[in-house]
């Protein structure tokens, strides 16, 4: 919680989420309920004390030495997840929670390649989040939109195979308009440092000519031209983390003049990307691992940069505006806004 007097401000403001992976929102007792549920055999505490109880993995979630060891137990723990249901159980375990922070509006992540590596077909996956979602709209007056990522770490042909899929499928049908579409978008996930974004140009493309919108992971553990890669080939509309920006002026320059906006969770250099008029969102990525959902991380960043009832309504409005949803959605929420503010000034 915030040690500022923001905190009830922080917790009314319409909140869009523009960053978050629903395999991320697999907590520890969940992961046990559905494994319990499908007969799935976690790794034996003998072998990995961590499996001990759903305590003592939420512990060891807290201490994780590094990427690689944060997705060991990450793929690790999907192996419970195998039916509609399940997927659908998933999706709304994020659903709720976003709800009770505020969450108004959410555009997530999914890899399809997590699941069909493991046998589940890609209709399972796209069902059961997309039920989600519509229940969530329904019950929650939450809007979303998912987004199909490909995990860089994996050849690219199996990112390939899972584009025509999801094409044969008809989650991209270019005879529905695009905000109608079951998936609105694609990205690009996982490790980053070695599997620049030009090795999935192809797929971006094919998206870019059926009206996909796109954005891809870049400049978090790589470089900026990771990021300028992401812009040149994949023709990304958002940058996914982005930190790096900093270190290159005329990269930033160019991320303010074309209006790229940056999806952003844990550190950044906030106050720089304010100052220089950088748009950004903020977001909570895999809050199952790392006990952030998104209230939490707007109040770490209050604690952190002290920031202004303004600053926080020009991140709130650039959120909204670099979102994917109709103007009307748009229009709808920026109304919130206003309201939520004025309401605040006379408290």
């Amino acid at each position: 919680m915030c040690k500022t007097p923001h905190h009830s401000l922080l917790a009314a403001l319409p909140k869009c989420e523009h960053h978050l992976h629903l395999e991320g929102c697999l907590s520890p007792s969940l992961t046990f309920q559905l494994a319990t549920k499908n007969n799935i055999t976690l790794p034996s505490p003998s072998s990995d004390a961590a499996y001990t109880s759903v305590e003592t993995l939420t512990e060891r979630y807290k201490n994780f030495s590094d990427l690689n060891d944060f997705l060991g137990y990450y793929y690790r723990a999907l192996d419970a997840i195998i039916t509609q249901d399940d997927f659908e159980m998933l999706g709304w375990e994020y659903f709720t929670t976003a709800a009770k922070d505020g969450v108004k509006h959410a555009e997530v992540f999914f890899d399809p390649q997590s699941h069909t590596a493991r046998g589940i077909a890609l209709g399972v996956v796209v069902s059961g989040f997309n039920a989600a979602c519509k229940r969530a709209e329904k019950e929650l007056d939450i809007t979303s939109k998912l987004i199909m990522c490909f995990l860089r770490h994996l050849p690219v042909q199996e990112s390939r195979d899972t584009m025509q899929a999801a094409v044969e499928e008809g989650y991209f049908d270019i005879t529905t308009k695009g905000q109608d579409r079951t998936i609105a978008g694609v990205g690009l996930d996982s490790s980053e440092v070695g599997f620049r974004p030009e090795l999935f140009g192809e797929m971006f493309m094919e998206a870019e000519k059926m009206g996909i919108r796109r954005t891809a992971h870049a400049g978090e553990e790589g470089d900026p031209t990771y990021i300028s890669g992401a812009l040149d080939t994949l023709h990304a509309e958002r940058i996914d983390h982005g930190i790096r920006l900093v270190e290159d002026t005329k990269l930033m320059d160019r991320v303010i003049k074309e209006n790229i906006m940056l999806t952003h969770v844990g550190e950044l250099p906030i106050r720089k990307f304010l100052e220089e008029g950088v748009k950004f969102s903020l977001n909570s990525d895999d809050p199952a691992y790392f006990g952030g959902y998104i209230l939490n991380n707007y109040c770490a960043v209050q604690n952190a940069f002290d920031l202004s009832v303004e600053e926080w309504k020009v991140i709130v409005q650039n959120s909204i505006q670099g979102s994917w949803c109709e103007q009307t959605r748009k229009d709808e929420l920026l109304n919130m806004l206003d309201e939520c503010l004025s309401e605040y000034a006379t408290q």
